[in-house]
């Protein structure tokens, strides 16, 4: 398998199959593809999977396809601006965040993530329900903005404002601490929380997230006019 991540800040991916290779997507999520592809939709992994995979932001169903000769390719397209990442899995487990799945090789298993931090789970920005990336093999997902990635050595702590962390492995710890003093809580801009990220493990944090895009913008849409 090869992969060509392409578009700037609407960015695709076009991967290239060799004859019997394949991956899956959730169901609509390819954009393109050649004539010498097969695609089989199903649930993968049976109705508990699928729900779970609905409550971490995807499809029920979701689309298989394997290449009937080499050189097939196929595309696909982020669903929102931002960028596309590509993580081999087998270097170790990788926690998204919900939607953030783009695609993957079969060997790549996509699970719902639960977070048992409670704190983290409410106050995150991203609820208790995360999504989680096991097995052998790539897979791609999409995050807002521009993608800064960053190693973490063990103890290494960096403070994330919340909703920007958009992947981390499964190695580093996620915890979310309450902004101190009243004036920074009233005034400074950032919420009553953080998120604290503590290492050994690799992070991946976005520059923006799509809510808040969608705050700044709201002022300058049309109304409607009755």
């Amino acid at each position: 398998m090869r992969y060509n991540i392409f578009g700037g800040s609407l960015p695709a991916v076009t991967i290239t199959l060799d004859k019997g290779e394949s991956i899956y997507t959730q169901s609509g999520g390819m954009t393109w593809m050649t004539d010498n592809i097969s695609m089989e939709t199903n649930m993968r992994g049976g109705f508990l999977k699928g729900l779970g995979r609905m409550l971490s932001g995807e499809s029920l169903f979701m689309a298989t396809y394997t290449a009937q000769a080499n050189g097939a390719e196929i595309t696909l397209a982020s669903s929102l601006p931002g960028s596309i990442i590509a993580v081999d899995i087998s270097k170790g487990s990788i926690i998204i965040q919900k939607n953030a799945f783009l695609c993957a090789q079969t060997t790549v298993e996509l699970s719902i993530h639960t977070n048992k931090n409670i704190g983290s789970g409410l106050f995150g920005g991203e609820g208790f329900i995360l999504q989680k990336l096991t097995g052998k093999g790539f897979a791609f997902f999409e995050i807002d903005g521009t993608c800064y990635e960053k190693v973490l050595a063990p103890g290494e702590t960096l403070k994330v404002d919340t909703g920007n962390v958009a992947a981390f492995e499964a190695g580093v710890r996620y915890e979310v601490e309450t902004v101190k003093g009243f004036k920074n809580i009233l005034f400074g801009g950032e919420g009553l929380f953080l998120t604290r990220l503590t290492g050994p493990g690799r992070v991946w944090l976005q520059t923006m997230t799509m809510s808040s895009f969608a705050q700044r913008i709201i002022p300058f849409l049309p109304k409607d006019r009755d």
